[in-house]
């Protein structure tokens, strides 16, 4: 009995102690808890500022890609790029207006051919042809700036008229006072119906390169032209031949900093004038003279 007492008096001293190790033990786990709590928030606030600087990010985009806009934003009609009395000296014997190429785009390119035929009978003839092809190139984000195509366009064309197939006595000679770049190359050329005095006269001015194409023959014996004569008379052309396209953009040219050009109220005019009639683009040498034959 007197066990039984003591042990019924050691109980409540014994659930005492145990409740403070209970205790004891769940101090930890609070702070445990809190400290996860604390750990979640700095998390979500990290998150929170990468999303902000995400959005300054998206918000600050690089511009758009420019180019410098071409100088010259239109063509003259080719037919119309050489006057009468040019005309009459180098293809006297023409009909009055030109045979024009076709174009899908009269705005970018265009040509015009003429030729000449002076019967003299027993005699034989004098024959002349010349054609006139004008190609304006427009600014690019991804190709570059109009004049430069036009550079590397001009330079091709004075590559393929050096080297047409059966050409002889070929001569290359730049010409000044014509455009920004201008050269002129002249060959003979042996055709069933005669020898060709050829001369292909190559120019450039800002964006747009003019290629003309322009030979004599004498037919049926009839005396050979001079090459020098021909030269002299393609190289007057091919001035005049600028100045057109120059005078075609007077006042709806200029430059400015936008990857892409309007058409002036002259290339409207331009296109609206050869609507019946589309131009082509500018031949190679060898074909001009496939032409011919």
């Amino acid at each position: 009995m007197q066990r039984a007492a003591q042990s019924d008096q050691r109980d409540p001293r014994t659930k005492r102690a145990h409740r403070v190790l209970l205790g004891a033990a769940a101090v930890p786990l609070m702070l445990v808890a809190t400290a996860c709590s604390s750990d979640s928030g700095s998390s979500s606030d990290d998150n929170a500022a990468g999303a902000g600087q995400s959005t300054e990010s998206s918000a600050s985009v690089s511009p758009s890609p420019t180019v410098q806009a071409a100088a010259y934003k239109s063509l003259p009609d080719a037919c119309d790029t050489l006057s009468k009395g040019t005309l009459g000296d180098l293809v006297p014997k023409a009909s009055k207006s030109g045979k024009q190429g076709k174009s899908d785009d009269v705005a970018t390119r265009g040509s015009c051919s003429w030729s000449s035929l002076d019967n003299n009978g027993v005699k034989g003839s004098q024959f002349r042809w010349l054609n006139v092809s004008l190609l304006r190139f427009d600014s690019d984000v991804t190709r570059g700036e109009g004049d430069k195509l036009a550079q590397e366009y001009y330079a091709k064309q004075v590559q393929d008229a050096q080297s047409v197939e059966g050409a002889k006595n070929a001569k290359t000679e730049p010409v000044t006072g014509t455009g920004d770049q201008a050269t002129l190359v002249r060959y003979d050329l042996k055709k069933k119906e005669g020898s060709f005095k050829q001369q292909t006269l190559v120019t450039r001015v800002e964006n747009v390169v003019v290629t003309l194409d322009y030979n004599g023959a004498g037919l049926a014996g009839e005396k050979t032209p001079s090459a020098d004569t021909l030269a002299k008379l393609v190289k007057s052309a091919a001035k005049e031949a600028v100045a057109s396209v120059t005078k075609a953009n007077t006042g709806g040219g200029g430059s400015g900093s936008t990857g892409e050009t309007s058409p002036s109220p002259s290339a409207s005019k331009s296109a609206s004038k050869s609507a019946s009639k589309p131009a082509s683009p500018s031949a190679s040498p060898s074909k001009s003279t496939a032409k011919k034959s």
